[in-house]
């Protein structure tokens, strides 16, 4: 099962709006693809890179597109934690 965290949700919305006001084709098509690349963590939770820096959770990284996405596995739920544009700062 895959749960967004208010920050992941917020950011998204971020992105989708940061996008619109240029091309909200391109926002619609960028958002969509994100969310199918986060649904295949449900099939596949080990895709992502483990995050050392945050143990004992594990905590992973994948790459979709220009966005990172950061997740985290627990035993019965995947949560979605962050995500943002690579090349922002963070």
């Amino acid at each position: 099962m895959i749960k967004w965290t208010t920050s992941a949700e917020r950011d998204i919305v971020k992105v989708y709006d940061f996008l619109a006001r240029s091309n909200p084709k391109v926002a619609v098509i960028t958002i969509k693809l994100m969310i199918e690349g986060i649904e295949k963590i449900d099939a596949f939770p080990q895709l992502g890179i483990k995050l050392d820096d945050f143990k004992p959770r594990e905590v992973r990284r994948i790459i979709i597109g220009d966005y990172e996405i950061r997740y985290e596995l627990t035993k019965n739920t995947i949560f979605v934690l962050r995500l943002w544009h690579s090349r922002e700062d963070r």
